[in-house]
Parts: C-alpha cells; sequence; structure tokens
C-alpha cells in the first residue's frame, strides 16, 4: 500500500522551528509532538538560516543598487549633455562649411 507524501505550509514550519528556537523545547519532543522525523526538522531549520541571510545580503545591496542607479543615471544625463553639444557644434560646422550663417 503506498503512502501519501505529506505536505507542510509554510506557516506550520514557521511554527515548529519557533516552538524550538524561541522556547527551548527539544528537537526530539516537538518530531514526536508533531508527528515529523527529526531529518526534516533540521532540514528546516537549515533552510530557515539559508534564506535569513538571503533575506539580510537583499537589503544591504538593494541600498547599494540604489547608489549605483543613481550615479549611472548621472552620468547619463552628463552624456546625453555632451551628445547635444556634439551635435550643435556639427551643425554649426555643417553651416559654415556650406556658406550659411
Amino acid at each position: 500500500m503506498k503512502t501519501e507524501k505529506r505536505k507542510f505550509t509554510a506557516e506550520f514550519k514557521v511554527q515548529v522551528l519557533r516552538e524550538h528556537l524561541e522556547n527551548q523545547v527539544p528537537v526530539g519532543k516537538i518530531c514526536e509532538h508533531h508527528n515529523i522525523h527529526p531529518n526534516l526538522f533540521y532540514l528546516w531549520k537549515k533552510e530557515l538560516f539559508t534564506g535569513a541571510l538571503d533575506t539580510f545580503s537583499k537589503k544591504q545591496s538593494s541600498k547599494t543598487d540604489e547608489v549605483k542607479l543613481s550615479r549611472l543615471e548621472e552620468k547619463l544625463k552628463d552624456k546625453d549633455s555632451l551628445i547635444s553639444e556634439i551635435v550643435e557644434d556639427n551643425l554649426r560646422l555643417k553651416k559654415k562649411l556650406n556658406g550659411e550663417n
């Protein structure tokens, strides 16, 4: 007889992990109470901390990205103004070359 694989919600996983981390309930007791295997518990714990690293590094990088974006926007404005000056000079030289004032 084939048993179906149980699916756990994110809320349930957080509840179980919080029970261990905040209330310091032993892993064995938690796993027995919720009828889960300890390996599964440790997998969830690993995923939690891996996700936490991503979360904290995103905050840092988003500020860095904003600064980088503003610098690039300034650089783009400078290039646009330089291009328009060059185009004006080019037009002025063409008119001069053709004998127009």
